[in-house]
């Protein structure tokens, strides 16, 4: 099955990019836009000097608990920056979501709590309020939430909104409308994922 389709297959609607959207990143900023797949996995991420941010990452049904989704993280993680990915919080009736903040906080990702992120969708119309989940390697003075924000501005300018108005005759919102820093953090949603060693 092609990259695109095992993506369409397994993303809702509002989040996906269109296939020639992403091919035309691929082509036009293949310096920063990147794509690794294997039989099981598809892996697309921006790389730029100062962090990576996932945009989709599929591990076929048929490979859970191979670890095949650790390793592709762990890859990214020798990067020794701070990874960025957008994640659905928990929605009782898509179980997938509650597995994938389980996975996430077992890799040691946080939650951006004072980062607001309301998407709409140009295939749907539909606003879709996604989350911002992020890791700092060890080592490094960490990310805080506010280097986060910028990075994200970043992603949706250059990435998410690049030739909008081409790919959907219509330009996504502007990012003032669609990312807020906000002062009061909200609650953690990887709290209840997250164990503490005594």
């Amino acid at each position: 099955m092609h990259w695109y389709n095992k993506l369409k297959e397994y993303f809702p609607i509002e989040e996906m990019k269109s296939q020639e959207h992403m091919e035309t990143l691929l082509n036009d900023k293949g310096n920063v836009y990147y794509k690794e797949e294997g039989p099981k996995h598809v892996l697309m991420y921006v790389e730029t000097e100062d962090f990576v941010f996932v945009d989709y990452l599929f591990v076929s049904s048929a490979a859970r608990g191979e670890g095949l989704g650790k390793k592709l993280l762990d890859s990214l993680k020798t990067k020794k920056k701070p990874i960025l990915l957008e994640v659905e919080p928990v929605d009782e009736a898509e179980p997938d979501t509650e597995k994938r903040l389980k996975f996430y906080a077992r890799e040691e990702f946080m939650h951006a709590q004072k980062i607001g992120y309301n998407r709409r969708s140009l295939a749907t119309g539909e606003q879709t309020i996604l989350e911002i989940l992020y890791w700092a390697p060890p080592q490094s003075s960490q990310a805080d939430e506010q280097d986060v924000f910028n990075a994200m501005k970043t992603t949706y300018e250059e990435i998410h909104t690049y030739k909008d108005q081409d790919f959907y005759g219509d330009s996504y919102d502007s990012t003032d409308k669609v990312l807020q820093y906000q002062a009061k953090p909200k609650k953690n949603i990887l709290e209840p994922f997250t164990t503490v060693s005594v």
